[in-house]
């Protein structure tokens, strides 16, 4: 049996349409909350058993886990920790995690956390006698649909202002992958059983620099956006600013610390294992863009 959390998000909604497509026969258990959409999952025609609860909930975890062999972990990477204590103690075979590249940050707030749960999850492993087989699925920045928490912040930005600040000139460079190139992995990653181990980057077909993607938005927006420069030690300014002015409410640090800084990754080796072959990044943007001004204009 496969146990999937996080089926209803953004990427598992396309993962779930991968095993539709693919007629996926093998039994599914989903852990959802009590007030996600499942409606897809209903029609979706799979041996689906849907259970409501919480990933902090360490005794539901247990009882799930039973009678499950495989773990594809898409919800937020903070609830890996109990997935893993759960699955050791559950004797469970295959461990697949959608965690991020944001570990690779050079800046200790944006990776600090995300370093020390990996770190957690390796010594429950090592003191482990229950040998797991355990994989890291990293995507870069996640977009895909105007409920992307991502690219539409970008768009929206260009669509709204004549004007548009960029931090360091919009020099750095990012490689941005769509939630549907990430559906596909999921299941190509599943279908490989002889894969027991490893840590895939799931990234964008190609890097791109922050001002050519938003020159690209502009296009496709029919907006002629002049850009002016805000260093990164202004930028940071601004973001705290909003941070206290808002009590907290509205944090913009660590993205804007990340705005100065490369996030660019080799797929190289998810091509070269499982097959991964990502979208050219104008098609994503001009599907996002269209769905953008389709909402926007109704």
């Amino acid at each position: 049996m496969l146990l999937i959390t996080g089926i209803t998000g953004h990427s598992g909604k396309y993962f779930l349409q991968e095993l539709i497509n693919n007629n996926y026969s093998d039994p599914i258990r989903c852990i959802v909350r009590k007030n996600s959409n499942t409606s897809l999952l209903d029609k979706s025609g799979l041996k689906i058993e849907k259970v409501i609860g919480d990933l902090s909930d360490e005794d539901l975890l247990n009882r799930v886990m039973v009678g499950v062999d495989t773990i594809l972990h898409i919800a937020s990477i903070f609830y890996s920790s109990n997935i893993i204590k759960a699955a050791i103690k559950n004797s469970i075979r295959r461990i697949i995690l959608v965690h991020t590249t944001g570990i690779y940050s050079k800046y200790k707030s944006a990776s600090e956390i995300y370093k020390n749960i990996e770190m957690n999850i390796e010594k429950m492993r090592q003191t482990s006698n229950r040998p797991i087989g355990l994989i890291y699925l990293r995507p870069t920045m996640i977009y895909g649909n105007i409920h992307d928490r991502n690219m539409i912040i970008f768009i929206k930005m260009l669509d709204k202002f004549r004007w548009c600040p960029v931090i360091e000139h919009g020099k750095s460079l990012i490689q941005p992958v769509n939630a549907r190139d990430l559906g596909k992995a999921y299941y190509q990653i599943l279908m490989k059983s002889d894969i027991m181990n490893g840590d895939y980057i799931l990234s964008g077909e190609k890097p791109i620099s922050i001002m050519d993607l938003y020159r690209l938005i502009s296009n496709y927006l029919g907006k002629k956006t002049k850009y002016f420069n805000i260093p990164l030690w202004e930028g940071l300014i601004i973001a705290r600013m909003i941070k206290f002015l808002t009590l907290g409410k509205i944090d913009y640090i660590e993205k804007v610390q990340r705005m100065s800084e490369d996030r660019s990754f080799s797929h190289e080796a998810a091509t070269r294992d499982f097959g991964y072959k990502p979208m050219p990044l104008e098609e994503g943007i001009k599907i996002e863009v269209e769905q953008y001004l389709g909402k926007s204009r109704s």
